[in-house]
């Protein structure tokens, strides 16, 4: 898949998008995550987290619980029986789901893709790197790392250079073109964040952040990086 090189990210793009959750339209209205300063709750996709909520098409009703919500409480029910939803595992899992669409229809509209985000941070962050090592940083497979790092090329946000230590190893680096790139990149990443963690305020972004971060570091503890599956979008 080619790139589009986009001159500026119109972030509208990703809070302006309309989100589909169980079978249903949700138009963002606001800026989502900004304190709702009427009731205390957090403004998201059509939603306040507290109080009587409104949705689009003019339908009011009361939140079951703290944040709950008759439509949500209704739409996880048909996802599975209850001794199932209430696994942990289960939840991430399904979450992960939605992780991944806002993602890739976020960096999607800017013509990018969220692999190229995370292959440009690397060789920001931590310099220069072959080919096998930068997937090794990314927790990409090696051939999938050979397509991204091939369409980033034809785009000009990096280079390859021979490795004067073994002519047979090209070492990637990134362009001034490429540190452009990954700015916009950074600013579609942020609005993502946003719409995915528009429920949370933010002490509770900080303790999920803390919690899937312990998680993460005490299963690549015991099994070693995760490497993601193949690559498809």
């Amino acid at each position: 898949m080619g790139i589009t090189n986009v001159g500026s990210t119109n972030s509208n793009k990703v809070r302006g998008s309309r989100q589909r959750i169980f079978g249903r339209d949700w138009a963002e209205v606001g800026r989502v995550g900004e304190p709702h300063a009427d009731r205390g709750g957090v403004k998201t996709a059509g939603i306040e987290t507290t109080g009587v909520e409104t949705v689009p098409g003019g339908e009011r009703h009361s939140s079951v619980g703290t944040g709950g919500d008759v439509a949500v409480a209704d739409g996880l029910a048909a996802l599975g029986p209850a001794r199932i939803r209430g696994l942990g595992v289960w939840l991430v899992n399904k979450t992960a789901v939605h992780a991944h669409r806002i993602a890739s229809d976020a960096f999607a509209a800017v013509g990018g893709r969220r692999f190229h985000y995370a292959l440009l941070a690397s060789l920001d962050e931590s310099g220069p790197a072959s080919q096998a090592a930068l997937g090794r940083r990314c927790g990409f497979d090696r051939s999938d790392v050979a397509a991204l790092v091939n369409e980033l090329a034809r785009a000009g946000y990096i280079e390859r250079t021979q490795d004067p230590a073994d002519r047979r190893r090209n070492i990637i680096a990134i362009t001034a073109a490429g540190r452009v790139r990954l700015v916009e990149f950074d600013a579609v990443a942020a609005d993502l964040q946003e719409t995915f963690l528009a429920p949370l305020d933010t002490q509770e972004r900080a303790e999920l952040t803390g919690l899937l971060t312990r998680l993460l570091a005490h299963h690549t503890a015991l099994h070693g990086l995760p490497i993601a599956p193949h690559l498809d979008d």
